[in-house]
């Protein structure tokens, strides 16, 4: 972890930790849970959505792994370790299953590493995962990931954080250049028809966060990152019915914002 240089500020609330909050974390601070607390005023549902996408992701890697015998994955803005991780539940499919987080949030790589390190097949990079040309020329990355065979990469709520000017599209695009015919790429990210809510939303956690954050985007900016990529059924959906495992499963009650996306294919011609 040699890598990992930057110093925890305290009084500045993170995205990370805040998300951490909002699935009933312990791992955040009272700033995020104030920052916390002001979102749910601007977005009642926040809660709600976190929980919501937390399972999509649970149940996309388990049909990743169980149905389409991936075992390679890359999880990109990875975020804080809570209960069944990817590689955990990659794992219960086929132990040797391999996983790589990435994230540069020191927090995110303290604990993430304390958890990792009695498991040899993941790890976590300390890299800004817009890096795509070191991430992936990193030694950890290619000693745990083959890209002649297939991969699923996960973008899974966390594009929303970049900034246009990151170029969050032209980031998915870079990494399915790099990917086998056959492999996956998962996408969903917040959007919201109201044009208010994306304002406010985006507005408070660019305040709060002391960040550059990106925005609440629109269905059509999703659906452009699927361009290059063959959707698998249900489609592009609010994820909460994404597949869902059971006909009692929470849906998103609110119309105000949703969590967007779903599964797509590298397909053989490109």
């Amino acid at each position: 972890m040699a890598e990992q240089n930057r110093v925890v500020d305290l009084s500045v609330p993170s995205a990370a930790r805040m998300y951490d909050w909002l699935l009933g974390g312990s791992n955040n601070f009272e700033v995020d849970q104030e920052a916390c607390e002001m979102l749910l005023e601007v977005a009642p549902t926040s809660r709600e959505i976190a929980l919501i996408n937390r399972r999509f992701l649970q149940r996309v890697v388990h049909v990743l792994a169980h149905e389409h015998g991936i075992r390679q994955f890359i999880d990109f803005g990875s975020g804080l370790p809570t209960q069944r991780n990817v590689h955990q539940i990659a794992q219960e499919v086929d132990s040797e299953a391999r996983v790589v987080y990435i994230d540069n949030d020191p927090v995110v790589l303290a604990l993430g590493q304390s958890l990792l390190d009695e498991n040899d097949n993941t790890t976590i990079l300390p890299v800004d995962m817009t890096d795509t040309q070191r991430i992936f020329a990193h030694k950890d990355l290619n000693r745990l990931i083959d890209f002649s065979e297939p991969v699923a990469a996960l973008f899974v709520s966390v594009l929303h954080c970049l900034p246009d000017s990151a170029g969050p599209k032209q980031l998915v695009e870079r990494v399915i250049d790099r990917l086998a015919p056959g492999s996956f790429v998962v996408v969903c990210q917040l959007v919201s028809d109201d044009p208010q809510v994306r304002d406010d939303v985006t507005e408070l956690m660019r305040a709060q966060t002391h960040d550059n954050w990106g925005r609440v985007r629109e269905k059509a900016d999703v659906e452009e990152m699927f361009a290059n990529l063959v959707a698998l059924e249900p489609g592009l959906v609010d994820v909460s019915d994404w597949r869902p495992d059971s006909e009692l499963h929470q849906r998103q009650r609110s119309i105000e914002w949703t969590e967007y996306g779903g599964l797509g294919m590298v397909p053989p011609q490109r």
